[in-house]
């Protein structure tokens, strides 16, 4: 009751609701059409996305919006533990199992119980620990460390990473079973440079947001800001889109921002480095309809269509398809 109060009031700190994710792009449409396809289910998500796209807000409105959410959402950040703790952390230990463990600790399986437990930053998980994840996850099972009694649960999973998780299997620091388990319904992020037209809306959202809790009465910003903050590329996102608005409110001196503070590359990237990038994109994207095709048995029209889900017409999917070089073979 204790560690679930804790969560309780972190939570609370946290503004849970879909008001949060501001903007009207088609990808982001897109995306809240995924969240409604899948908030219902038990389905496994995964959410892929540059650093500082909002994955974990987008996992807060999946779970908000299914049938657990009377529940706590219980979150794991993967890359924030060292890998010995990380075991403890998510199936417990009991007093006595190892040096320091003083007394018996609830993991977060166990806190997820009905509930909704999210894996953030998945892609740095342990090989080795990847193995009982998967264990958990198919059996609906865990065991404490040092304990001998296995404890049923039922937990929906939700998991996010800004790295290439297929490459990561290729190259054999991700496990291919783990993978596919929690790949069953995948939602990737736009980056903020695909959703300039957002742009206006996130500024005055994070202006209101800010101004109230720095003290300070700014109601908008310069004609010339506008124009660096929107040619702007933005490598950390909504984050350092944030970040930049907090700091030019702080050090405004008058109603209006007038100036702000980027941080720019001291170097282009080169033909090679963004062929790189646009292929992982390009990759990303092949994925995603592939999964949905699977999902869809391979039927792209009607309402319960690939098309439909992806929100697209199916004219563009099918050119989509043949683009990315993808047949009705691979679903």
């Amino acid at each position: 009751m204790e560690q679930e109060n804790l969560y309780l009031q972190e939570q609370i700190s946290f503004e849970n609701n879909h008001s949060e994710i501001i903007g009207s792009a088609s990808s982001l449409t897109n995306v809240f059409q995924l969240i409604s396809n899948v908030a219902y289910s038990d389905t496994s998500v995964l959410i892929m996305g540059e650093t500082g796209t909002g994955k974990e807000l987008i996992a807060r409105a999946i779970h908000n919006a299914s049938p657990r959410k009377d529940q706590l959402m219980i979150k794991v950040n993967c890359a924030a533990l060292p890998p010995t703790l990380i075991e403890s952390e998510l199936f417990g230990h009991e007093k006595g199992s190892f040096t320091g463990a003083t007394e018996r600790r609830t993991g977060k399986f166990e806190l997820a119980d009905h509930s909704t437990l999210f894996l953030d930053e998945i892609g740095e998980m342990p090989i080795d620990l990847q193995v009982k994840l998967l264990r958990a996850i198919q059996e609906k099972e865990i065991e404490r460390i040092g304990g001998k009694t296995v404890i049923k649960t039922n937990v929906r999973i939700i998991a996010a990473t800004n790295r290439y998780l297929q490459k990561e299997v290729e190259e054999g620091r991700f496990r291919a079973d783990l993978y596919y388990r929690l790949n069953v319904f995948p939602v990737v992020l736009p980056a903020l440079r695909e959703r300039k037209e957002d742009m206006k809306q996130l500024i005055t959202h994070f202006i209101q947001k800010l101004s109230n809790r720095l003290g300070k009465k700014i109601t908008g910003v310069s004609p010339a800001v506008m124009l660096e903050l929107s040619t702007y590329d933005w490598p950390g996102n909504i984050r350092e889109l944030e970040n930049v608005i907090e700091r030019s409110i702080l050090m405004a001196k008058g109603p209006i921002i007038e100036e702000v503070f980027l941080i720019r590359s001291s170097k282009k990237m080169t033909m090679q480095q963004e062929g790189a990038i646009d292929k992982s994109l390009e990759q990303m994207e092949r994925e995603h309809i592939i999964a949905i095709l699977q999902q869809c048995k391979g039927k792209i029209r009607g309402e319960d269509g690939a098309a439909a889900i992806l929100n697209i017409p199916p004219t563009t999917l099918h050119s989509k398809m043949k683009k990315l070089g993808i047949t009705k073979t691979h679903a």
